[in-house]
């Protein structure tokens, strides 16, 4: 039995990574780190259809986890940017 049940925040960061223009700019690979590194600091909410949550969720409630993902991909940023350059130095 396959359930259609999904992440929420998984959908906001993909909403947000698209309006930045950073699915089409950045290679797969970071891409994919970066997701990962940034859900990873996210609580997790799931739903079965998105529609559902348009309806009934608070506008304040939305705001504030924007914020967190913003602020989770801020850091994940920097994370991934530090272990560049660790892996950089450590191959020279």
């Amino acid at each position: 039995m396959q359930l259609e049940i999904r992440n929420y925040y998984e959908i906001l960061l993909m909403e947000q990574l698209s309006d930045e223009g950073l699915l089409d700019e950045l290679p797969a690979d970071y891409l994919a780190d970066l997701c990962c590194v940034t859900l990873n600091q996210l609580p997790v909410r799931y739903i079965r259809h998105l529609v559902d949550t348009y309806f009934f969720e608070d506008q304040h409630e939305l705001k504030q986890m924007k914020q967190q993902i913003q602020t989770a991909l801020e850091k994940s940023r920097a994370f991934l940017k530090r272990q560049q350059a660790k892996e950089k130095a450590e191959n020279e």
